[in-house]
């Protein structure tokens, strides 16, 4: 893999998107050749989890059965998405990963989190980002804002102080690979501090 793997992780309402949307720009301002993508999502079956996974209308999915999708969606991603444009050179920017699925499905559901970690990484080939930008912020502020909530987002405050806490765990254990951002700052100042970072990698 030649390319440059950048992931955002973060919880719910956290301006993820906005983020991916103007290091997308940055990108494009200056020629260089990337794509852009989400999980769950990005692929033609992963658009159909994601339906799967998230729509109330499906009834109660056992913890279990929500993270073999996840890593059904990250498999094909990897195989169909994320790889190929490494290989091509390119920087892939996802929104969302394998944090997302540790810090969701195995704090969040108190599934065993060596469990869900081991799937995640047998699923994606062990395939790790080069960055992970975490943007933070308070949980509880950040979900209350979004008016319609998916199952996920809908899963109460419990839920998504544990995974936000996980995620910031995940950060410790390797400062080195990720960039921890309070997302409450100016977007344009976050937005610097990311392209500054992401062409550090790339050795700009």
């Amino acid at each position: 893999m030649t390319g440059t793997f950048v992931v955002f992780e973060g919880g719910d309402g956290v301006g993820k998107s906005t983020q991916v949307a103007l290091l997308t720009t940055f990108l494009s301002e200056r020629g260089i050749a990337h794509t852009v993508t989400r999980q769950p999502g990005g692929t033609s079956l992963g658009a159909k989890l994601r339906t799967l996974i998230l729509d109330h209308g499906h009834g109660d999915i056992a913890s279990r059965a929500e993270a073999l999708m996840y890593a059904a969606d990250k498999a094909q991603h990897v195989y169909e998405v994320v790889g190929p444009a490494l290989a091509r050179g390119e920087v892939v920017v996802s929104d969302r990963y394998v944090d997302s699925m540790i810090a969701y499905q195995g704090a969040g559901r108190d599934l065993a989190l060596d469990d869900v970690a081991t799937l995640a990484g047998w699923a994606t080939g062990d395939l790790r980002p080069g960055l992970t930008v975490l943007l933070d912020a308070d949980t509880a502020d950040a979900v209350e804002r979004i008016s319609v909530k998916d199952r996920l987002e809908g899963a109460g405050t419990e839920f998504h102080r544990r995974v936000r806490a996980h995620l910031l765990h995940l950060a410790e254990q390797d400062p080195n690979g990720y960039l921890v951002l309070d997302a409450r700052q100016p977007r344009e100042d976050i937005a610097a501090t990311i392209a500054a970072r992401v062409l550090a990698l790339m050795g700009h």
